[in-house]
């Protein structure tokens, strides 16, 4: 029997932390067996631990780690069609297809994440606008439900709970095995143009005007520029980069293990203040320039992948990550969400801004077409989830909503405005986990379910 280990767990915001009792399952007949063992009442599914707050934890319940549920199952060379267990993680797959010229058709800002962990969180990346999320290129998946059944689930069989498990953060089950289709690349790199925007209206101009032009698009923002500065941005819209296109010498599909800096302590609180931010905001918008570039994929995706533990630049209080969406005709709640950050002391770090496609089926999926803005705002104390609540309110007022993956502070109510086809997904999990088995700290939280 497997037995637990009560550990402390937190996401990558290390906001909140949490006691829970660890498991490590190595294989499905593992994960049925702490199921049905009773050891505890409720279980959740933990990844990487790279969704942002309390989505993968389970205050003094079940945590199932799933990262040696990490095996390749099968590729097909002439489709595309890799399948492989829910733990292996994107950094797993580009490592393995990459040199075959394969490449991940969706991936966020990290390739420390699972495949049942992306899924589960539905995520989205640079080419949102044009391709959708993950689930646009998972064509099915198994799922063990409290049961102990396996189910498989697809948009032709189960389809129901196939769009509840998209997005819906690990409570419809675990998922163990899925298939996914890779997209075929010439090159691991990009032909990348990077470009200065004055003020936000100017960088959404640019959007707008290229957006058909370019797979993958993203700017980023000063948060504490004002008046006719409000959201300067740069912007990096870029195309794969065929192969004819590179230099000499450069061999198209070779990976590249370059150097990682480390942190290797939890930065002091003050670290990260106005005076601070603005200077980097300051440099990173002078020192680019209106340019192309041929860029490595991992520069491009992952930028902050080559810096090891970053999170604890945020100090040991840890941070929240915030990313709201709105949809076209909110524009104007963007730029108020915009102008209230530069008025106030609580500066985002990092700021990204991105457009995005229609939204699809899922249930609890984040992302629909309009803006999103991703904010890394460090803990000082709690009045900060005030301020967090209020913009919630802002985002309600214009249609949108916030992203569950980088959650750590809504409200139930705020979060039934968000997603209104809440009552659909609880009426599935009711059904298929009328005890709810699967709980987290975040489904207590938000109502999802009882505590």
């Amino acid at each position: 029997m497997i037995k637990p280990v009560k550990t402390k767990l937190a996401g990558w915001g290390n906001y909140p932390v949490e006691e829970g009792f660890l498991f490590r399952p190595d294989n499905g007949r593992d994960v049925l067996e702490i199921l049905q063992s009773g050891l505890q009442n409720n279980y959740i599914a933990f990844g990487m631990g790279r969704s942002y707050g309390d989505t993968p934890l389970n205050k003094q319940g079940g945590v199932l780690l799933t990262t040696q549920l990490n095996r390749i199952l099968s590729f097909d060379e002439t489709t595309g069609v890799l399948e492989c267990e829910a733990g292996v993680t994107f950094e797993d797959i580009i490592n393995v297809f990459l040199p075959r010229g394969y490449f991940l058709p969706v991936t966020p800002g990290t390739k420390y994440v699972t495949l049942g962990g992306a899924i589960a969180n539905d995520v989205h990346g640079k080419n949102h606008h044009l391709d959708g999320c993950v689930s646009s290129f998972i064509l099915d998946f198994k799922l063990m439900l409290a049961s102990g059944e396996i189910i498989d689930c697809s948009r032709e069989h189960n389809a129901d709970i196939f769009w509840a498990t998209i997005g819906g953060i690990g409570l419809t089950g675990i998922i163990l095995s899925a298939r996914i289709q890779l997209e075929k690349v010439e090159s691991a790199y990009y032909d990348v143009l990077y470009e200065k925007a004055s003020n936000i209206e100017r960088a959404l101009e640019l959007f707008a005007e290229s957006d058909d032009k370019y797979k993958f698009s993203v700017a980023w923002i000063d948060c504490l520029a004002r008046g006719s500065s409000l959201g300067k941005s740069v912007l990096m819209r870029g195309n794969y980069a065929p192969a004819a296109s590179l230099r000499s010498g450069i061999e198209p599909l070779k990976l590249k293990n370059g150097p990682k800096l480390a942190i290797p302590f939890d930065f002091p609180s003050f670290a990260l203040n106005n005076l601070s931010i603005k200077s980097f905001n300051t440099l990173y918008y002078g020192v680019n320039k209106n340019v192309r570039k041929t860029v490595y994929f991992d520069s491009f995706f992952y930028p902050l992948d080559s810096i090891y533990k970053w999170n604890r630049m945020y100090g040991k209080k840890g941070f929240v990550q915030y990313q709201a969406v709105f949809p076209p005709e909110g524009k104007e709640g963007l730029i108020q969400m915009l102008e209230r950050l530069s008025s106030s002391n609580r500066s985002s770090f990092l700021a990204v801004l991105k457009t995005s496609g229609e939204q699809n089926p899922g249930l609890l999926s984040f992302p629909k077409k309009g803006y999103t803005l991703a904010l890394d705002i460090p803990i000082k104390d709690e009045s900060l989830f005030t301020f967090l609540h209020e913009l919630d309110e802002l985002v309600i007022r214009y249609g949108g909503r916030v992203y569950l993956a980088k959650d750590s502070e809504l409200l139930p109510e705020h979060f039934a405005e968000m997603y209104p086809r809440l009552k659909e997904f609880r009426a599935i999990k009711d059904r298929i986990d009328p005890n709810h088995i699967f709980s987290s700290s975040m489904a207590r939280r938000l109502g999802i379910v009882e505590e």
